[in-house]
């Protein structure tokens, strides 16, 4: 499927526990074992992932800025990013925080005509090594931004990875970014942020 953005902005499973090693008879319980007789093994408990995936609810960006995050689903291939400017989007259709492999992809508009400034507007001062952090269902998870890209709006679906769900874990945060023409009915661009996960945040 295609995505395509909403005017104006930015429109648009766990892990297998590792069983433990059996544990061994000793030499000395088999010695006094009859020939015949079977000693007994405890079985081990297979280790627990410590990997947690959930639906985003808040994100909170650098300089302590946060906002809402509610599920977004897309119509006709465009992403439905919340009108509110201070609330943003998490695609459905994308990973849960936290998850093995794919991209968390959240947007949000950077400023509207009846809204003013939105959240998202901080992303565009983002730097290389920032920390956003993500929560869910009692978990906050912490990512570090390790790229910052503006691409051309009519590039993000086609030639940009944003959407990707495939290759390892990463959260992606897309608003608008560039030149207000007024004539097309929104910005020039978008600015594509992408984060790793660094874990539990405490």
């Amino acid at each position: 499927m295609v995505l395509s953005l909403l005017v104006g902005c930015a429109g648009p499973a766990g892990q297998p526990a590792i069983p433990a090693p059996q544990a061994k008879a000793s030499a000395t319980a088999s010695a006094r074992s009859e020939p015949s007789a079977v000693p007994t093994v405890r079985q081990g408990r297979p280790a627990r992932s410590q990997r947690v995936e959930f639906v985003p609810q808040r994100i909170t960006l650098p300089g302590r800025a946060g906002a809402e995050v509610q599920p977004a689903e897309t119509v006709d291939g465009v992403l439905e990013v919340p009108e509110n400017v201070q609330h943003v989007g998490w695609w459905d259709g994308s990973a849960y925080a936290g998850e093995a492999f794919g991209s968390t992809v959240i947007a949000g508009h950077v400023d509207s005509a009846t809204g003013g400034v939105g959240v998202f507007a901080r992303l565009l001062r983002t730097k290389i090594g920032d920390v956003i952090t993500v929560e869910g269902d009692s978990h906050r998870l912490r990512y570090r931004v390790t790229s910052v890209q503006t691409v051309a709006k009519q590039a993000l679906a086609t030639d940009s990875q944003a959407f990707e769900q495939t290759g390892d874990h990463r959260l992606v945060l897309i608003t608008c970014t560039g030149t207000f023409r007024r004539d097309q009915g929104g910005y020039s661009s978008n600015l594509v942020v992408v984060a790793k996960p660094l874990g539990l945040a405490r």
